[in-house]
């Protein structure tokens, strides 16, 4: 966009210009954050009055004017004096506007009052309007662009997403293993009180009562059973699998192998054939889609047999929150094979199976770098197409070394959540880690919640 602006001697009455704008709303938390406004009825993922409805703030709507005068006419230069606004009609998130001034008067002192209004696109509805009396640009500007720094807004419209899918859903009754600490109580009773699970308590009593009083929470109506070791908590939350008792287990404040054990044994456990393996379901500011990272905290150095089980799970958890056909991107540091990188034969094999269908549900690429598996630009300048390279929702990562790390470089540097689900076994197993949010720990119940649904039917 080029910006020019008119000075005083330029300008005549009817002169006109124009803006559209399409409201997002994100537009409205980073009017929010700017602003200090933080009345629900604007923000999307809040319930200000019963109508998750994002109602464009009246004086966001009344910007708009102001940027046809900061950008066209007058143009750069222009300074307000005054500005008087009639409020006729309300706009919403999703909405296109039109924003227009025309210009009614000019002054000897070099000042100029414009008629402003802004109309909603279709419809042609008056939103606002008003007069605006500015003093002209004093110097020629010309600008071939102007370089604003670009905005992302941190909320997780995704797991806010997953959220109003799974509290409509039967709660989930949930072993939960060792809730025995602050942090691995508050997802089980969080996750409760919006209805997506029903906790059964596993553990230490004494440890679970000074647990929940130091949360301030209370404990009354939940089922708890006692087990005074955590392998014994482990092999009981198995147990109330195996009796058609619950749905899901939860880890609570215990390492990850002492949960796992009991679920691999080969009589007694939740073996269903494939290799447990587990998967970030993560929500990144910015990123159009969930982001599956896979897997980063169960199989180490994982063969191609197992990297099958890998993406197999992650294709079917994508499909549960709603992506038809998951894209996966198997990565590498290349994205051409190379027989020095081992990764790159793997990527290129799994890309192979799944065409051939020992992979099924989705479409499978590989090997790809990180930059051409998630930018499409970086994809188009390497010469890669297909459905796959640019826009992958699935990264499936060489081990768990670079599984860690990327799943950490998401939450530290780019803000991410991540839900932590553990797939393989004969129900979804919630991983949460004691440095999750409330809102991470609710996702992975969400998740869990969501999948168990599809692939009972329904069923609690």
């Amino acid at each position: 966009m080029i910006f020019e602006n008119r000075l005083w001697e330029d300008l005549q009455p009817g002169m006109s210009a124009e803006l559209r704008r399409l409201l997002t709303a994100d537009d409205f938390y980073v009017f929010a954050a700017a602003s200090g406004n933080h009345n629900p009825l604007h923000l999307a993922a809040e319930d200000g009055d019963g109508q998750r409805e994002a109602v464009a703030p009246g004086m966001f709507v009344a910007s708009l004017i102001s940027g046809v005068l900061g950008n066209i006419l007058p143009g750069p230069g222009t300074l307000y004096q005054m500005q008087n606004l009639v409020f006729h009609e309300r706009a919403h998130a999703g909405e296109e506007l039109i924003a227009r001034v025309t210009v009614t008067a000019k002054e000897a002192d070099g000042s100029v009052t414009l008629a402003t209004e802004v109309r909603r696109m279709g419809d042609d509805a008056l939103i606002v309007a008003g007069e605006a009396r500015v003093m002209a640009p004093k110097k020629r500007m010309r600008f071939e662009e102007i370089d604003v720094p670009g905005l992302i807004v941190q909320r997780h419209r995704h797991f806010e997403r997953l959220l109003q899918i799974a509290e409509p859903l039967p709660a989930l009754v949930t072993s939960v293993v060792c809730p025995e600490a602050d942090h691995a109580l508050e997802g089980a009773l969080i996750a409760a009180e919006h209805s997506i699970l029903t906790p059964i308590l596993i553990g230490d009593p004494a440890k679970i009562e000074a647990a929940a009083k130091a949360i301030g929470k209370s404990l009354e109506g939940y089922e708890i059973l006692a087990a005074l070791s955590h392998r014994e908590a482990a092999q009981l939350g198995v147990d109330l699998v195996n009796q058609g008792r619950a749905g899901a287990i939860m880890k609570g404040h215990l390492h990850t192998d002492d949960l796992l054990k009991p679920m691999l044994d080969k009589v007694t456990g939740l073996r269903i054939g494939r290799r447990f393996t587990h998967i970030f379901v993560m929500d990144v500011p910015g990123v159009s889609h969930p982001l599956l990272v896979t897997d980063a905290a169960i199989n180490i150095a994982p063969d191609l047999a197992t990297k099958v089980d890998i993406v197999q799970n992650a294709i079917d958890l994508a499909i549960s929150i709603g992506i038809a056909e998951p894209k996966v991107g198997v990565l590498s540091a290349v994205e051409t094979v190379n027989p020095a990188i081992p990764s790159s034969i793997d990527a290129a094999l799994l890309s192979k199976m799944a065409e051939r269908g020992q992979i099924k549900g989705g479409a499978v690429d590989g090997p790809l770098a990180m930059d051409n598996a998630v930018d499409l630009g970086a994809a188009r300048t390497k010469g890669l197409r297909g459905s796959v390279a640019g826009q992958a929702e699935v990264l499936v990562v060489p081990g768990i070394d670079a599984g860690n790390m990327l799943a950490k470089q998401l939450a530290y540097i780019s803000h991410a959540e991540g839900a932590g689900i553990v797939m393989g076994a004969k129900v979804p197993v919630i991983l949460n880690s004691r440095s999750d949010s409330a809102m991470a720990r609710l996702a992975s119940a969400a998740v869990a919640a969501i999948h168990h649904h599809r692939m009972t039917g329904g069923s609690a």
